[in-house]
């Protein structure tokens, strides 16, 4: 089977120890996280995962399957990158000196779409939000500068059809009253 990316969405409890447990179903099935993110979510109590693997669609759902099971965690779904909404954050901390003349600065918050969110005599801090395509092509135009710090999140997203917990907790609720 043909390997791509898919993001996975998995719904939980806010319990101690659950990245660990998560993270050990993907461990155990030798598949590498290329990006983790947890967060609330738009339930309350209710937090959320998204979390970036490459594997082949049999193994994802294996692996969604084995997070269903889980006691605290509520629903596991995945998404191919059609289905779903996403960006990343990324900062770069870049060297003062070689913004010597502002409209270097300039043309780097316009061309890249970027905030700049502290000038200090010996650095610049930019912020930039897009893919992990956008985010590293400016690393790589940095790089020719220098640069001193880079650090990107994980994937952040939410899908395109209607948020899926909500329809699926509405469904439990539905059959429990039959």
């Amino acid at each position: 089977m043909e390997k791509k990316e898919y993001t996975l969405s998995v719904f939980s409890e806010n319990q101690t120890g659950m990245v660990s447990r998560v993270v050990s179903i993907f461990t155990r099935r030798h598949i590498n996280i290329e990006s983790l993110n947890t967060s609330k979510s738009s339930l309350p109590g209710i937090h959320r995962f998204t979390i970036v693997v490459f594997t082949t669609e049999e193994m994802v759902k294996k692996l969604v399957a084995q997070l269903d099971k889980q006691i605290d965690i509520l629903k596991a779904f995945y998404y191919e990158k059609h289905e779903i909404i996403y960006q990343e954050i990324a900062l770069y901390k870049i060297p003062s000196s070689i913004f010597n003349e502002s409209l270097k600065v300039e043309k780097f918050v316009r061309e890249y779409n970027v905030r700049i969110l502290e000038i200090d005599p010996e650095f610049i801090v930019f912020e930039k939000t897009g893919t992990a395509i956008e985010t590293e092509a400016l690393l790589e135009e940095f790089k020719k500068y220098g640069i001193f710090e880079f650090v990107r999140s994980g994937r952040v997203a939410i899908t395109r059809p209607m948020e899926s917990l909500k329809n699926y907790m509405k469904r439990m609720e539905l059959s429990d009253k039959f």
